[in-house]
């Protein structure tokens, strides 16, 4: 696949992008050489290649899942201007 010079101009104009040629060309020949390293890449033959979630071997480091902060929200919400019942009531921004 490869884009024209018409079809550039075309998705600039589509995408409300004002471009003058010499933009366009640049960008086409950009996108062009994106389009056949996709195609290089689409060419490999990966049968019998077990697909990875990463290119490199890489593990989560795990940890125990506990709680390490203590509890402060009697201590913020004292000096909040409004609580109730464990929530911060603030002023109604939209009608």
């Amino acid at each position: 696949m490869s884009l024209s010079h018409q079809d550039i101009l075309r998705i600039a104009r589509l995408a409300r992008i004002r471009v003058t040629e010499a933009e366009a060309a640049q960008t086409g020949e950009q996108l062009n050489g994106i389009f056949r390293l996709i195609e290089q890449m689409q060419a490999v033959d990966t049968r019998g290649v077990t697909p990875m979630a990463h290119a490199q071997e890489v593990y989560q480091r795990l940890r125990e899942d506990v709680v390490t902060e203590t509890d402060r929200r009697a201590a913020f919400q004292a000096i909040a201007p409004q609580t109730e019942a464990g929530l911060y009531l603030v002023p109604k921004v939209i009608e």
